[in-house]
């Protein structure tokens, strides 16, 4: 058994040391391997660029491509084009935040700089504590210290480590999910569906997990059902499932009214510099004084679906291609992986599964030991979780997102 304070610092120093070295390798391959010119977001650099700003770009440049060139635009300029509403803005104000604490080297360093720095410092704290956090998590719910330390050190060396580095979200956006079911599992619902909500304002996907609490509720539910009065147990079942699905719901449902109040209602115009409207001509970007878009109209506005639809194709079954083949082949281990850790937990524990993790120990004065580890009742509901992904993201999502 690994003892519990030992195994945090090593997963510490473990998740600090691959840290360090994404860095520096990031920077090394940044500077000796040419970028692929893909036809992605690349605005222009309005503020004039001096030595150190070059320094700070050759040193940290490689995290500022694809998607995060979105959030540093954004934490830089705002929302100034209709496809950058597809990225939320928890991590550019966090960023923004970051740039503040650098005020002292803003004489020496533009905006963008001080942004990359951030980029580099915030997600690399981020990262680590995600990994404590994940590993505290396991041990919560595996009750075994060695299977926890052990899945904290493949999360720090996941494929996808490269994600937690660069300028995305997902770093931050897996601490706040992490904490968010450390507190879940401890009872602290509150806490958590706090926690959640900032989740769902770092990225959409955040809604998915109103699943983990409306779970712990119905567990709660039932294990209370025959010692208390059930029309009460309900009806106070029902009030925190509503206020769950408010509480995590309420980032998403404000991020869109903004959009709508930027694109679909009379409203002041804010001056945009000309390289970027500019960039908005040459590449067609929809900005707010332009016409108003088709979205604006439907029933329910949202303009994340529609950027979804129109800006990056996402829909059923739609990059099924022959062209993306590599790329399933890509993301066919993990696929495996879960398919086969799903039907293993379900041919194991079939009577669980079929009713939904809410089973109860056949004697409630002595109720049996859980078992540790993978096989734990515990770890239906992040199972079906992970299932549940993997379903929608192998039939919706693009396939380089799936991997």
């Amino acid at each position: 058994m690994w003892p519990l304070d030992t195994s945090r610092k090593e997963v510490l120093g473990f998740a600090v040391s691959c840290r360090v070295l994404t860095l520096v390798l990031q920077a090394l391959f940044n500077a000796i391997i040419p970028d692929h010119h893909a036809e992605a977001f690349s605005p222009p650099r309005l503020a004039p660029s001096g030595s150190v700003d070059q320094l700070v770009e050759s040193l940290l440049g490689g995290l500022s491509h694809w998607d995060a060139e979105h959030f540093l635009f954004i934490a830089e300029h705002g929302y100034l084009y209709e496809h950058n509403f597809a990225f939320f803005p928890g991590f550019p104000l966090v960023l923004l935040v970051g740039t503040e604490l650098l005020r002292p080297l803003w004489g020496l360093l533009s905006l963008r700089s001080c942004l990359l720095i951030s980029v580099a410092s915030l997600n690399s704290l981020f990262s680590v504590l995600a990994a404590l956090a994940l590993h505290d998590l396991g041990c919560l719910v595996l009750r075994c210290p060695r299977q926890a330390f052990y899945g904290a050190l493949l999360f720090c060396l996941s494929p996808a480590n490269v994600f937690l580095a660069a300028g995305y979200s997902e770093a931050l956006f897996a601490l706040l999910t992490f904490s968010a079911l450390g507190q879940l599992e401890r009872g602290r619902s509150w806490t958590s569906g706090l926690l959640f909500a900032l989740a769902t304002g770092v990225r959409s996907n955040g809604l998915v997990n109103v699943g983990f609490l409306v779970h712990s509720q119905c567990r709660g539910f039932f294990s209370s059902l025959m010692v208390r009065n059930p029309l009460r147990q309900l009806l106070k079942l029902m009030g925190s499932v509503f206020l769950s699905v408010l509480t995590l719901s309420l980032p998403f449902a404000l991020f869109q009214y903004y959009a709508y109040t930027q694109f679909c209602l009379p409203g002041p115009a804010y001056p945009i510099p000309k390289p970027l409207l500019q960039l908005a001509v040459d590449k067609g970007y929809r900005i707010v004084e332009g016409n108003e878009p088709p979205w604006c109209s439907w029933d329910l506005p949202l303009i994340y679906s529609y950027i979804q639809d129109i800006y990056w194709n996402v829909g059923f079954l739609r990059y099924y291609e022959l062209k993306q083949v590599p790329n399933f082949l890509l993301a066919a281990p993990v696929a495996i992986l879960v398919a086969w850790a799903t039907w293993t937990y379900g041919t194991t524990h079939p009577w669980l599964c079929l009713t939904l993790g809410m089973q109860r120990s056949k004697n409630r004065e002595t109720p049996e030991k859980p078992e540790p580890g993978f096989l734990s009742p515990r770890v239906f509901v992040y199972l079906v979780h992970a299932a549940a992904l993997l379903l929608f993201g192998g039939l919706c999502l693009h396939v380089q997102v799936f991997q």
